[in-house]
């Protein structure tokens, strides 16, 4: 038991790091999205429930949208609600978000865009008909980002499309690169690792940062887990988290590990009870144990018991 959750508290911490890493500079989102504690942070599709629309959009003197993947990671949030809504009512509500966080002005120019983005994605959608077929698995990578590129032009100018795309577009060049030298068969073992190295020092720091995030996230936690394991509190923990990401980081790991906690801590009653229960014959049923489950844990948490529950229960669920 203490394995498995001791293995979804780190990959909920990793989570949240790798989330604070990536939005560490940002500033806080407007105070209109935020909600008080326990009331979810928002809720447009139930599956969003509980987070806020990402993209820390800006403007310029004057009043002039500034046209970045921040306003692309507005539209995708919401876009990630397509089946739960539909297009037009996402429309609307990503409508309603441009006009609660920018004046009039840029709110017109981010629309205008919005509508652009909108057509753009839906003709990615055919994007693949135009493509020849091929066995080479670079080539394929190439040309579709070579198609990609050159259905922007319809949709966008040289500008959008540079702050839209610019930082996604250097990303997936370099995964095509490495995977074209991955793949090529003339291309000796020291070879293809001269190549990637050759890669790697051409990496633009940004680029180069966000590919060593996993890593160093990785290392804090396990200086945390050494400080924990040495007889550090959470004063200690704070400290360390906040001097490697930012002190808003660090109590937002914190409010992680409080939540990991309590979930341990409900896991650990749960067993005991349902080790009661199965110790006597008259209630050792299926019934009587949904019940318990019922009286612990919501359904959606319900998909998660099963990492914790002996082998023999969990085939009598799965029958």
């Amino acid at each position: 038991m203490n394995t498995n959750v001791k293995g979804a508290g780190v990959a909920a911490l990793l989570l949240a790091c790798c989330a604070l890493y990536y939005s560490r500079d940002k500033e806080a989102p407007p105070p209109a999205l935020i909600r008080e504690p326990g009331s979810g942070l928002f809720a447009f599709v139930p599956s969003m429930e509980g987070t806020r629309p990402d993209g820390d959009i800006k403007t310029l003197a004057g009043d002039q949208l500034v046209v970045d993947a921040e306003l692309g990671h507005l539209f995708d949030y919401y876009l990630a609600g397509l089946g739960e809504k539909d297009l037009d009512a996402i429309r609307t509500e990503i409508e309603r978000e441009l006009d609660r966080r920018l004046k009039p002005a840029p709110a017109r120019q981010a629309k205008q865009l919005l509508s652009s983005y909108l057509a753009y994605k839906q003709a990615l959608a055919g994007i693949e008909s135009t493509l020849a077929p091929s066995g080479d698995v670079a080539q394929s990578a190439r040309a579709r980002l070579l198609a990609m590129r050159g259905l922007r032009a319809t949709y966008f100018t040289p500008e959008q499309s540079a702050g839209l795309f610019g930082a996604t577009d250097m990303a997936d060049d370099d995964a095509v690169a490495r995977l074209e030298v991955s793949v090529d068969k003339t291309l000796n073992a020291e070879q293809k690792l001269a190549k990637v190295a050759e890669l790697d020092r051409r990496l633009p720091a940004a680029l180069r940062e966000e590919r060593e995030a996993p890593a160093k996230i990785i290392r804090l936690e396990e200086s945390v887990a050494r400080l924990r394991a040495g007889g550090a509190g959470d004063n200690e923990v704070y400290s360390l988290r906040a001097a490697t990401f930012s002190p808003e980081a660090a109590a937002r790991l914190a409010d992680v590990d409080r939540d990991e906690a309590a979930w341990k801590a409900r896991i650990g009653t749960y067993l005991a009870q349902r080790a009661a229960l199965m110790a006597q014959p008259a209630s050792r049923n299926d019934a009587a144990l949904q019940q318990l489950r019922d009286a612990s844990f919501s359904a959606e948490e319900q998909r998660r018991l099963g990492a914790y529950e002996p082998e023999s229960s969990k085939s009598r669920r799965a029958d």
